[in-house]
C-alpha cells in the first residue's frame, strides 16, 4: 500500500468531503485554464494582425513614401514584441500539458495554432558547464548502499556576463654582470600603436557599431557600467585607425570580388554631413551619400569560389561611381533597371558588351503586386501566378549544379518564360498604355534578353535579391544613427561593411574573426595577407600547433 492511500481516512463522510474539496479545487483550475485560453487567443488574434499588416507594409516598402512604412513597420514590430512578451507571460500560467498548442480563430476568418516555443539551437562551440547532484552514497530510507543505475540530464542557457579587464604587461629589464648591456624583451605589437584598447576589445567596438547598430555614445555608457569610462572621442578614434589597419584585408577582398565573371549589384541611400551646408542646422547641413554593394555568391549552384561581399561609398548616384567600381570586371551583372548600370552594357570596339546585364524578378513581381494592391487588378494577379510558378522551380533547383539548374530552367521555366511574354504582349494591346500595369508589362518586355537570361546559364539567380539583402544592415543602421558622418565616414562605414560582411558570409563569428587578425596583423608579412582573408584564414591557435 502507497503511502498516499494509506493516509486516506476510513470514514465515508470524510472521504466524501475530501472528494467534494478536490472537485472544487479542480473546477477553479480549469476555470483558469478556460480564461487563459480566452486571453491567449485574443493575445494571437492581435499578433496575427500584426504580422498581417507588417508583412503588408514590406510589401508596399518600395513606393514613394517608404520612409514613413519603414516607421510604422518599425513601430508596429515593437508593438508586436511588446504583444508576444505579454503573451508568453499569459502563457507561463498554464498546466505543462497544455502547452503543446492553442488554436485561435482570428481576422479574416482564418484558424491559427499556436506551436510549441521551439528551444535555442546551441553551437559545439558554446561553453558548457556540468553540474552534478548526486544523492549520495546511502538510501535515504533504510540506510543501504546506492548503486549509479543512470541518470536525467537537462539544459538551461546562461549568461557568462561581459568584463573588461587591464592586460599588464611588464618589460623586465636585466643588466649583464660581465658586460653590463641592458637586455629587455622588444614590447608585442598592439592593434593600434600607443592606443590602449586590446585586440578583443576593438573588434567589439567595430561589430557593435557596424553589425549590430549600436552607436558609439551608447557603448560608452556599458564600458562605463563595466568600470572604464571612454571618451567617446576615443571610441571614435579606435574606430577609424582599427578600420585602417584592416585596409589591406578590405583592398583584398574588393580585388577578389572582381575577379568573378558573375555580379550581383545593389545601392542605397545613407546621409552624411555636408561641410557647404555647415550653418543650416542638423536637418539641412546633410547630403545623401550612396553604399554599393557588389557580391559574389556561387553557394545556390555549389560553385567553389567562397561568397564575398565589397561595399562602397561614393557622395551621389552618379554613373562614374559604378564605372569606377567595375572599371575591371566582365561578365554577367544582376541589378536593377538603374540607367549607370545599363550604360556599362554598351558593346565594345569588337561589338560584345564588356557587361552583360541579368534583370531581377522580383523587381518585376514587386510592381504588379503592388498594382494588385492598389487596384485589385485580375490581370496583374495572373502576372503574379505566372512568376510564382518560376519561384516554385527555382525552390525546388536551389543547391543543385549549375548544369542541373539549367538544364531543369529549358525544360519547365523556358516554356512558362516564353508564354509570359506572349501573355504580356497580348495584354498590353487591352489595356490602358499609361497605366502603372502597361508599365510594369514594358519594363519587362524592354528589358527582355536580360530577364530570360537566367534561361541559358545555370549560375545566373532568378533575381537579385541577395544584393538586396546586404543593404538590410545599412537600412538597420540608418534607424540608430542621424548621418554616417563626413565624406570619410562614409567611406569608413563601406570598409566595415566589406570586412564584417564578407565574414559573415563564410560562416565565421565576426567579432572571433576580427579580434584574431587585430592581433596579428601589425607583426604579419604583407605579402602573406591573403593567408588572413575570411576564406582562407585559421585562428592563430591553429597556425602554431600546424607549425609545431
Amino acid at each position: 500500500m502507497s503511502s498516499s492511500t494509506a493516509q486516506l481516512p476510513d470514514d465515508p463522510a470524510a472521504l466524501k468531503a475530501m472528494i467534494a474539496a478536490l472537485q472544487a479545487e479542480n473546477a477553479k483550475v480549469e476555470e483558469t485554464v478556460a480564461r487563459l485560453k480566452v486571453s491567449l487567443r485574443a493575445h494571437e488574434a492581435l499578433v496575427q494582425a500584426l504580422r498581417l499588416r507588417i508583412t503588408r507594409l514590406k510589401k508596399q516598402r518600395f513606393g514613394q513614401s517608404s520612409e514613413k512604412i519603414a516607421r510604422e513597420i518599425e513601430q508596429l514590430e515593437l508593438a508586436l514584441e511588446n504583444l508576444e512578451v505579454s503573451q508568453a507571460s499569459s502563457e507561463a500560467e498554464m498546466p505543462p500539458e497544455e502547452d503543446d498548442a492553442v488554436t485561435a480563430s482570428v481576422a479574416e476568418g482564418k484558424t491559427v495554432t499556436v506551436p510549441r516555443r521551439r528551444k535555442p539551437r546551441v553551437t559545439a562551440a558554446t561553453p558548457r558547464e556540468r553540474i552534478v547532484l548526486d544523492p549520495g552514497d546511502s538510501c535515504p530510507d533504510c540506510g543501504g548502499a546506492l548503486r549509479l543505475v543512470g541518470e536525467d540530464v537537462s539544459e538551461i542557457l546562461d549568461l557568462i556576463a561581459a568584463r573588461l579587464k587591464v592586460v599588464e604587461t611588464a618589460r623586465l629589464k636585466k643588466s649583464c654582470r660581465r658586460c653590463e648591456k641592458i637586455t629587455q624583451p622588444a614590447a608585442p605589437s598592439r592593434p593600434i600603436p600607443r592606443a590602449m584598447v586590446g585586440p578583443a576589445l576593438l573588434a567589439h567596438i567595430l561589430v557593435a557599431k557596424f553589425d549590430d547598430h549600436l552607436p558609439l555614445y551608447r557603448q560608452q555608457e556599458i564600458f562605463a557600467r563595466m568600470g572604464a569610462d571612454i571618451p567617446s572621442s576615443t571610441l571614435v578614434d579606435w574606430c577609424g585607425q582599427g578600420i585602417r589597419v584592416l585596409a589591406p584585408l578590405v583592398e583584398r577582398i574588393r580585388t577578389e570580388v572582381m575577379k568573378t565573371d558573375r555580379l550581383h549589384a545593389d545601392d542605397t541611400t545613407v546621409r552624411v554631413l555636408d561641410p557647404s551646408k555647415r550653418n543650416e542646422g542638423i536637418g539641412k547641413g546633410v547630403k545623401e551619400g550612396r553604399i554599393w554593394i557588389y557580391l559574389r555568391d556561387d553557394r545556390p549552384w555549389g560553385g567553389a569560389a567562397p561568397p564575398s561581399s565589397a561595399y562602397f561609398f561614393s557622395v551621389d548616384r552618379k554613373g562614374e561611381h559604378p564605372h569606377k567600381h567595375l572599371a575591371g570586371f566582365r561578365g554577367i551583372l544582376q541589378a536593377d533597371a538603374y540607367t549607370g548600370f545599363k550604360s556599362l552594357c554598351v558593346p565594345d570596339e569588337d561589338g560584345q558588351p564588356r557587361i552583360r546585364e541579368a534583370a531581377c524578378w522580383a523587381h518585376l513581381r514587386r510592381d504588379f503586386f503592388d498594382v494588385h494592391k492598389g487596384t485589385g487588378s485580375a490581370i496583374a494577379l495572373e502576372a503574379l501566378k505566372r512568376i510564382g510558378e518560376l519561384y516554385d522551380i527555382e525552390a525546388e533547383i536551389t543547391g543543385q549544379s549549375a548544369e542541373a539548374r539549367r538544364a531543369a530552367r529549358q525544360s519547365r521555366s523556358k516554356p512558362k518564360v516564353e508564354a509570359f511574354r506572349a501573355w504580356a504582349e497580348e495584354q498590353l494591346k487591352r489595356i490602358p498604355g499609361k497605366s502603372d500595369l502597361a508599365k510594369a508589362f514594358r519594363y519587362g518586355l524592354n528589358r527582355w534578353e536580360s530577364f530570360r537570361l537566367f534561361l541559358d546559364d545555370g549560375r545566373v539567380a532568378i533575381d537579385n535579391n541577395p544584393a538586396e539583402r546586404k543593404m538590410k544592415p545599412i537600412a538597420l543602421g540608418r534607424k540608430n544613427f542621424l548621418f554616417a558622418g563626413s565624406d570619410a565616414g562614409g567611406e569608413t562605414l563601406a570598409a566595415a561593411m566589406t570586412i564584417i560582411e564578407t565574414a559573415k558570409d563564410n560562416g565565421l563569428d565576426p567579432q572571433a574573426y576580427l579580434a584574431d587578425i587585430f592581433a596579428r596583423i601589425n607583426d604579419h608579412k604583407i605579402n602573406r595577407i591573403d593567408e588572413l582573408l575570411p576564406w582562407n584564414w585559421k585562428p592563430m591557435g591553429t597556425v602554431k600547433a600546424e607549425a609545431a
